[in-house]
């Protein structure tokens, strides 16, 4: 009964001393931990060269790590009363000398971390986000001139190491705030407006010609949407030109409709079918300006629209891709027009004499299933008349029967293809009056 009253009498006076303990904490500096606390309890806003980015509470607690732990500590006066402290350590030698040991000494320690792990990967994602390519200028001929319409812009590229650095500081050591800048650097663009004057632009030196006549709307929208990236592009000397790269994402939210597209055994609806239209165009652009050209495929079997055949040149996202090489000593500016239902690449630059003949294309195979094979040969010699390069290009195609077309075998849709929502249908009937 004494033993009782003098363990109770103790408690009391230890909470009563702690009591004393949280009063006087009041008047004195936050910890780590208070201040840690507020920190991930409150949103941040993140600053990227003007542009702000949320940082949620909840995304921030993902990041901390929190251990605990008992130990015996001589001297320390505690409420704690664990009978089963030896048990909780797991450890032999505990329970052979704790009972030497006060049972109101043992102190409970909280430590608390950050996952730097998960900061990084935030600090990735962020960048994908707010990362901008530089924008190049782009220009036109006007009058003969070579003029600016789209002013070069410049880009930006997210620091990562730096910023993962300022973040983990900001929760280990900064001051609390609700906004952070992070560091980042500007990226310059390769040609702006002021350098038009020493690009050599003066004539037109090569030309492509294609029909899309009897394009159903989505195509002829999404001809008109891609040839609009290649308006105004300039090629520097020594570039090899990426058609792809310049075309960049294929899809909705770029402004693509969905058609029909050739893929693996099939023909099936996709978002921005037609756009070897205009890669065909540019192709032929390149053939008749005497550039050599370092990557082109046909397409799986002859399509009416790239008539005459055996001077296509199709692409897909990443691959294949067009390519060809400006060996011309300056910049080649690309400019682009729809005339009716003719689409036209012009390339203009400077004439470093060069005489280009084409020598096709013809057919040399056709079979009554639609298949065939095709052949046309580019040379280009010198303004010596000697022979600089001859490429010969060889097509074969399948029959257009083994490429089927869903619903039908016509151009036009009759059913919802899978994986079509009921809004992309229905754009799609009213495109082709259905």
């Amino acid at each position: 009964m004494i033993y009782k009253c003098v363990k109770y009498f103790i408690i009391l006076f230890f909470c009563f001393g702690f009591g004393i303990s949280l009063a006087q904490a009041k008047t004195e500096e936050p910890t780590f931990q208070e201040t840690l606390s507020k920190k991930i309890s409150a949103d941040l806003t993140l600053k990227i060269n003007g542009d702000e980015y949320k940082l949620t509470s909840t995304e921030i607690s993902r990041w901390i790590k929190e251990k605990t732990d008992l130990a015996v500590v001589p001297g320390y006066s505690s409420e704690i009363e664990n009978g089963h402290y030896c048990a909780y350590k797991k450890s032999i030698l505990c329970a052979l000398s704790f009972g030497l040991k006060n049972e109101f000494q043992i102190k409970k320690s909280s430590a608390i971390s950050l996952d730097e792990s998960l900061m990084e990967k935030y600090v990735a994602d962020l960048a994908r986000t707010a990362n901008k390519d530089a924008e190049d200028a782009k220009f036109k001929i006007e009058d003969g001139k070579v003029s600016a319409f789209s002013l070069d812009k410049k880009g930006i590229k997210l620091n990562e190491e730096k910023s993962l650095e300022v973040l983990v500081k900001y929760f280990k050591e900064g001051a609390i705030s609700d906004t952070l800048a992070l560091p980042y650097e500007n990226i310059t663009p390769q040609i702006n407006i002021d350098s038009v004057d020493n690009m050599g632009i003066t004539e037109l030196i090569g030309e492509g010609r294609s029909n899309f006549r009897g394009s159903p709307k989505n195509r002829i929208f999404n001809i008109k949407v891609a040839t609009s990236r290649y308006d105004g592009v300039l090629i520097k000397p020594g570039e090899e030109f990426s058609f792809v790269r310049v075309l960049g994402e294929v899809d909705g939210e770029h402004g693509y409709l969905p058609e029909l597209v050739i893929k693996k055994d099939k023909t099936e609806p996709e978002f921005g079918g037609g756009i070897c239209q205009v890669s065909t165009t540019a192709f032929r652009a390149a053939i008749n300006s005497g550039l050599e050209i370092t990557a082109r495929r046909n397409h799986a079997y002859p399509v009416a629209y790239y008539n005459p055949q055996g001077m296509d040149a199709t692409v897909y996202v990443p691959r294949p891709d067009l390519k060809f090489k400006n060996d011309t000593p300056n910049y080649i500016l690309i400019q682009t027009k729809i005339e009716g239902t003719e689409l036209i690449f012009d390339f203009y630059g400077t004439s470093d004499g060069r005489q280009t003949e084409v020598i096709g294309p013809k057919v040399i195979e056709k079979n009554p299933d639609g298949s065939m094979k095709t052949t046309f040969t580019q040379k280009v010699a010198d303004k010596n008349g000697n022979l600089i390069r001859e490429d010969v290009f060889n097509s074969s195609y399948d029959s257009p029967s083994k490429y089927p077309h869903p619903g039908t075998t016509s151009d036009v849709l009759t059913q919802k293809p899978n994986g079509w929502s009921d809004r992309e249908w229905k754009d799609y009937k009213n495109a082709h009056g259905l």
